[in-house]
């Protein structure tokens, strides 16, 4: 099953690059152009120079500033082989929680041997710009974020045992989420951890497409004869998928110059399928399905502007099921599949290429971003849905299936910058 390494981190020295807390930044594909001018504006040797660079050759440049860094030791290679704890806490929705895994090196394993399962699909585009700036800097600036099933909890009773003391790094962020970072570098504790994995299986929660790229970048090293083995591993964060503090957010899907938009013809057409009920308040909508979500009602709402709003409730689950027959029931179960097929795809039109391009449908996890959006008149309608539950997830991965691009959004995002990965 999953094999997993403790490894020499690259980490900032603070003596010489300046506070932590300047020096992080929240994923790549999150950061706006402002966001990343603010952060090199706090200081010039933050993260993001590495792990989302520009300029005519930013790949080249990538690779350069690295090397610099490492010459004038403002990022320096830890002396020991260690394994990371990571803990992040903060607040959403009026809860107040946390969650802690660990940050290790992983081997990396073809999808078909089910050691590593993905749950979504990926754009060839992002995984070309990461290709690209791994072969610039042979270097994972981040780490992919993967969870595993551990029922009597044994890895999460052995972090917290080894994280009681003083964390090696605490920061909050600008959204208030507070990082904590522990080192593990005892060789029995770490041959402890790296044996409680032996017999797991690892379910990517957000990172596919460097994953993928990372499988990439190891066929390419082997095919040029590059690297000394550290090629065929990749940094991850590995959290016990029960753990109480995991939060998963929904994504909601926004519809755009669509030709023949029609509200009415559009409800009249989901009647076939759907409960509808009209309600006046747009603000009640996540309450009440939230109601839904706990009642295993497969619902959203439909929102085109104004005021009110529509909640359309699935009347019969096996429609599905005669639709996609070979879908496993795990991905016939899925919100997103219910409003894919039966509604984007089969009334709108929209199929998985269209959707793929983003031509008429964008993503939010924003409810505020998803109403303003129609209010503003830039899109026609939005689409409110209920977060993925993570045995969804852990099922559909575990069938070999992946859900539509966007089914799920972990919240917090895994802060980048504590830890780097140098392969060889």
């Amino acid at each position: 099953m999953a094999e997993v390494k403790a490894f020499k981190a690259l980490r900032f020295n603070t003596e010489k690059a300046g506070k932590i807390d300047e020096l992080v930044c929240p994923p790549y594909d999150i950061i706006s152009e402002e966001q990343r001018k603010g952060y090199l504006a706090k200081n010039e040797n933050n993260i993001i120079r590495l792990e989302l660079p520009k300029g005519d050759e930013p790949y080249k440049t990538a690779g350069e500033t690295l090397d610099k860094w490492l010459n004038e030791e403002i990022l320096k290679r830890d002396e020991k082989d260690g394994i990371y704890i990571y803990e992040e806490e903060f607040s959403i929705n009026d809860i107040h929680t946390k969650f802690k895994g660990c940050i290790v090196r992983v081997k990396l394993e073809e999808f078909s041997k089910g050691i590593v399962l993905p749950h979504e699909e990926t754009l060839s585009k992002a995984k070309e710009d990461r290709f690209n700036l791994m072969k610039a800097t042979n270097c994972n600036f981040s780490q992919i974020y993967s969870l595993y099933m551990d029922s009597e909890h044994k890895i999460t009773n052995r972090l917290d045992k080894l994280s009681e003391g003083k964390p090696e790094i605490e920061l909050t962020d600008g959204d208030g989420v507070t990082h904590r970072l522990w080192i593990v570098d005892d060789e029995t504790e770490i041959n402890a951890i790296c044996g409680d994995f032996a017999d797991k299986k690892l379910y990517i929660a957000d990172g596919h497409h460097r994953y993928e790229t990372a499988l990439n970048y190891r066929n390419y090293c082997h095919e040029n004869n590059i690297g000394d083995g550290g090629e065929n591993y990749v940094m991850m964060m590995l959290v016990d998928m029960e753990h109480e503090g995991l939060v998963v957010l929904p994504t909601h899907r926004l519809v755009r110059d669509l030709a023949d938009f029609d509200k009415e013809k559009l409800l009249n057409d989901c009647k076939e399928y759907f409960d509808i009920t009209e309600e006046k308040d747009i603000n009640t909508a996540e309450s009440k399905l939230k109601t839904l979500y706990d009642e295993g009602k497969k619902a959203f709402a439909f929102y085109s502007g104004d005021e009110g709003y529509n909640i359309l409730v699935l009347k019969d689950e096996n429609v599905i099921a005669e639709l996609l027959p070979n879908k496993s029931k795990a991905t016939q179960g899925l919100d997103v599949t219910v409003l894919h097929t039966l509604v984007l795809e089969k009334i709108f039109g929209i199929d998985a290429e269209n959707m793929a391009k983003q031509i008429n449908l964008t993503y939010t996890r924003l409810f505020d971003e998803a109403v303003e959006s129609v209010r503003s008149g830039k899109f026609q309608c939005a689409f409110i849905l209920n977060p993925t539950r993570v045995t969804e997830i852990r099922d559909v991965a575990a069938a070999g299936e992946k859900m539509p691009q966007k089914s799920t959004y972990f919240y917090p995002k895994l802060i980048t910058g504590l830890v780097m990965n140098k392969l060889f």
